[in-house]
């Protein structure tokens, strides 16, 4: 059906380009340009930083005084165009769902909360420029970018392939395994976020030992304080030392119980008695993401955490959650 293949092409741009944007988004917050422009959804008041140069923004009103980094400002400027963009698509995808609902296997609720969800996207971007890089938000903008790329890629996945047969007692039992590990690794890239938002990735110089030590001094009551109030200004980070080393402490004991769960949940992909193509698939694609992202993790801190290798640091994590994603559906429709 025409109607039908139009989504499918739709959704799989859409799915592409926000991979493009959650990407693009940590290597704006990574080359300290998250407030490149320090309103919102303008720059300095105006659609552009060019604009808003040439208008002298920087000079006189609002914001004289303040200076414009014209790069940093079209870094910025650049994720949005991105995002606005990745929203119109969103916006049209949930129309043809609605539309559709009855040619396809995908539920008209399912764009609708795919809409929401990037409509909460949106106000969490505002809020991560309007309240100065605040922690909590840069988290949750990051967390909710990447569950809308999750959503996105169970659309994909929906749309591209027919549903096999209800898994048997042992595909349940993959099923559960498959979304205690998805629950996992948010988890560990929600500290993650914490960690960059925190300014606490370089707390730990070395690896695999931190401060050359196993355990290090730390201190986990300052640092992970969720709420410090408003009018301060994160950017570079506002935390004691020993409160980073809490958290990238954290962050790498994380990535152990992550790495262990995903390498036993790769081996029971490959061992279920309903043993399909998607199944070992799902399997290969969680071994090579859990690799790369371990290798890169590595890499970024013996190198002296170079911008590229955090920034691919971010998208490894895009990755490892889309394997799980792609190890759930394959446990539920093999």
């Amino acid at each position: 059906m025409p109607e039908l293949t139009a989504l499918r092409r739709l959704t799989l741009a859409a799915f592409l380009l926000c991979f493009a944007v959650v990407v693009l988004g940590a290597y704006v917050r990574l080359s300290a340009a998250g407030l490149g422009c320090p309103d919102w959804p303008g720059c300095y008041g105006h659609l552009t930083p060019s604009g808003a140069v040439a208008a002298g923004a920087g000079e006189s009103g609002r914001y004289a005084g303040v200076g414009i980094s014209v790069g940093k400002a079209w870094k910025e400027m650049t994720h949005r165009y991105a995002a606005a963009t990745l929203g119109f698509l969103i916006l049209i995808i949930t129309a043809m769902t609605i539309q559709y609902r009855r040619i396809s296997d995908v539920r008209a609720g399912f764009g609708i909360g795919l809409l929401a969800l990037v409509t909460a996207q949106g106000v969490l971007g505002m809020l991560t420029v309007t309240w100065q890089l605040k922690p909590l938000i840069v988290t949750g903008h990051l967390l909710l970018g990447l569950a809308t790329l999750a959503s996105l890629c169970w659309l994909v996945l929906s749309l591209h392939g027919r549903r096999g047969s209800d898994p048997d007692a042992g595909g349940s039992r993959l099923a559960a395994l498959s979304l205690c590990a998805l629950l996992v690794v948010v988890g560990q890239i929600a500290l993650g976020g914490w960690t960059s938002s925190n300014y606490a990735a370089t707390a730990c110089p070395d690896f695999p030992t931190c401060q050359g030590s196993w355990w290090p001094q730390a201190d986990f009551s300052d640092g992970f304080v969720a709420w410090r109030g408003l009018g301060i200004n994160y950017e570079g980070g506002v935390l004691p030392l020993l409160a980073r080393v809490a958290i990238q402490v954290a962050h790498r004991l994380g990535a152990v119980l992550t790495a262990t769960l995903l390498l036993y949940l790769s081996y029971k992909l490959f061992s279920t008695r309903t043993n399909s193509s998607r199944r070992r698939t799902a399997g290969w694609a969680v071994l090579a993401a859990l690799a790369l992202q371990l290798v890169i993790g590595s890499l970024m801190v013996l190198r002296g955490f170079p911008l590229w290798l955090a920034t691919a640091h971010n998208a490894g994590a895009a990755l490892l959650l889309l394997s799980v994603v792609l190890s759930n559906h394959a446990a539920r429709h093999p």
